[in-house]
């Protein structure tokens, strides 16, 4: 090991290449946590996935919520036939 670094052409940020993928920090409910390791763990899968899968599926527009103007709409259709 150097006893002294030059560090006047250093650049600041992560060391890594993000490829997909950033770190950050996120609080949860420790019960929240609790449920995504139980079920990471009878998956065989890392709870931190499991969490990623879940909310990359809450951005699908087959998870959109039913809002009152779609539900009269499908109402609306179905009870013409």
């Amino acid at each position: 090991m150097k006893k002294e670094y030059d560090f006047s052409n250093a650049k600041r940020g992560s060391v890594l290449d993000s490829v997909g993928k950033t770190r950050i920090t996120l609080w949860l409910d420790d019960d929240v946590l609790d449920a995504f390791r139980v079920r990471a763990d009878e998956a065989g899968r890392g709870y931190q996935t499991l969490i990623n899968e879940v909310l990359k599926n809450t951005l699908s527009p087959d998870a959109a919520p039913v809002t009152v103007e779609i539900l009269r709409r499908i109402l609306h259709e179905e009870l013409r036939v």
